[in-house]
């Protein structure tokens, strides 16, 4: 399954030297002849290979992430955001966290299935399921593949709650399933909006659905019921920061009840991939952009550290806190937390139940 689109995220396709991968570069000489000797390069495609992994639900113990089990349906992500940083997971694949990571996709259409084997195990323990932690469940793919809609649909059979992130208004595809699920406190929505710039949009975030198209998203999902917050994540300097107290209005007034932001982290091979982006599309501050940031993270490109990685620190952080704080206070948000019930999951039945039910 291959579709062509115009428009992607990273300037690069290097290929990752942390886990000793040989590296490969185009021939300078011969791609300065190759408008004589050839047509113009044939545009990148989308490829979506299956992935039969034996289990679907991940664990983690963070001490700075609010869920310890989560499922994605996708490995790579067509959104092609720029400073995305699940892209050095491709490096696991010998696939490189630039253009391979939002161009060569995998999708796991076993998911439903063994998410049903894995809720009926003895001892399984409810807690809170997250989709979309590391790619994001309504990337363009699943128009056709429809994982995570089987994924939503086995969560509401058996009543397990379920909170999801995302960039897309696809999300409301599945309003269907989503807005039982909210009634009977069992379904939560985060939907990802970094800035209301339709042109940095583009260029941060190029196959997500414009900021717009989110904020409608937002609306329709309150006004279905379902609880709603707004992540603006991450915040960049110099380039998105001065958006932070617009976001927070607009999240308000379209409806959602709580909103949170994190600066913008450069993890691995997401750093140079994003220095290479700021010298294409913002050349004039990319030495600011990098210079704050650095200022950020202890004087690094990226700080690893629990806690302080989802918040920043120094005298930028503390003033973005500020700003936050007093934006929130001003619209009402984040004054009660949205708890979903564990208690009335039922786990699925076996094989035999489902076929004799």
């Amino acid at each position: 399954m291959a579709r062509t689109r115009p428009v992607r995220g990273a300037t690069l396709n290097a290929t990752s030297t942390r886990f000793n991968l040989l590296q490969t570069e185009a021939d300078g000489d011969w791609l300065d002849q190759r408008g004589d000797l050839d047509e113009a390069p044939v545009p990148l495609r989308t490829t979506v290979t299956v992935e039969r992994p034996k289990t679907i639900i991940s664990r983690n113990a963070s001490p700075d992430i609010p869920f310890d089990r989560s499922i994605n349906p996708y490995r790579g992500c067509e959104h092609g955001c720029i400073y995305c940083f699940a892209r050095p997971s491709h490096a696991f694949h010998d696939l490189s966290p630039g253009l391979d990571f939002e161009s060569r996709l995998f999708a796991k259409p076993d998911a439903a299935a063994l998410l049903r084997e894995e809720l009926r195990r003895p001892g399984y323990e409810v807690r809170p399921m997250a989709l979309g932690t590391n790619t994001d469940p309504y990337q363009p793919i699943e128009r056709e593949w429809r994982i995570t809609r089987g994924v939503l649909e086995v969560m509401a059979g058996t009543g397990h709650p379920v909170t999801i992130t995302t960039k897309s208004d696809r999300v409301v595809r599945d309003l269907d399933l989503l807005a039982p699920m909210a009634a009977r406190g069992l379904a939560a929505v985060c939907v990802s909006i970094t800035s209301l710039d339709a042109r940095i949009a583009a260029t941060l975030e190029p196959r997500a659905p414009t900021p717009e198209r989110r904020l409608a998203a937002v609306r329709r999902l309150s006004e279905a019921g379902v609880p709603v917050y707004v992540s603006i994540a991450p915040v960049i300097p110099a380039i998105t920061d001065h958006e932070l107290e617009h976001l927070v209005e607009q999240a308000a007034a379209a409806g959602a009840t709580r909103v949170f932001f994190i600066p913008v982290r450069l993890p691995w091979e997401v750093a140079p991939l994003f220095r290479a982006w700021l010298d294409e599309h913002f050349p004039d501050r990319a030495g600011k952009v990098m210079a704050t940031i650095q200022s950020l993270r202890g004087g690094r490109d990226n700080d690893p550290g629990f806690v302080t990685r989802m918040q920043g620190s120094g005298p930028w952080a503390d003033l973005m806190r500020t700003r936050f704080a007093i934006a929130v206070r001003r619209h009402g948000l984040n004054r009660e937390r949205i708890t979903l019930r564990c208690d009335l999951f039922r786990p699925p039945a076996g094989p035999q139940g489902e076929l004799f039910g």
